[in-house]
C-alpha cells in the first residue's frame, strides 16, 4: 500500500518561499511519477506541478511557471515542491499524489493521495 506523507506547509507573507516534501512508500519510488495539486476554499483540486519517474520531465500549470520547481530524490524516496515569490492566491491545502507517467498525473492526478499540508500567503 502507498503512503503519501507531505510536510513544509506554513504561513508566510507575499514574495516569499516555502519548500514542500512528500515522502513516500509502499512502492518502488523511481518508477513512478509523482506531482503536486492543491485546493482552495470553494474551489475544485487543481494540477500545480508533476515529475517523472526518472527527474527528466516535469510539467507545471502557467499558474506557477517561472515562480515553482518541482524536483525529486531517489535515495530519500520523496518529491519536492519549491515555491518562490509566493502570492495570496497561492494559498491552498497542497496534495501529493503518485500515478505512472507525468502527463498522466497533470490531467486527472493519480490514485494515491497524501492528506495534505496548508499554505497560507498573507498580503
Amino acid at each position: 500500500q502507498v503512503q503519501l506523507v507531505e510536510s513544509g506547509g506554513g504561513l508566510v507573507q507575499a514574495g516569499g518561499s516555502l519548500r514542500l516534501s512528500c515522502a513516500a512508500s509502499g512502492r518502488t519510488f523511481s518508477r513512478y511519477a509523482m506531482g503536486w495539486y492543491r485546493q482552495s476554499p470553494g474551489k475544485e483540486r487543481e494540477f500545480v506541478a508533476a515529475i517523472s519517474g526518472n527527474g527528466g520531465i516535469t510539467y507545471y500549470a502557467d499558474s506557477v511557471k517561472g515562480r515553482f520547481t518541482i524536483s525529486r530524490d531517489t535515495a530519500k524516496n520523496t518529491v519536492y515542491l519549491r515555491m518562490n515569490n509566493l502570492k495570496p492566491e497561492d494559498t491552498a491545502a497542497y496534495y501529493c499524489t503518485t500515478g505512472t507517467t507525468a502527463q498522466a498525473l497533470s490531467l486527472n492526478g493519480g490514485d494515491d493521495w497524501g492528506q495534505g499540508t496548508l499554505v497560507t500567503v498573507s498580503s
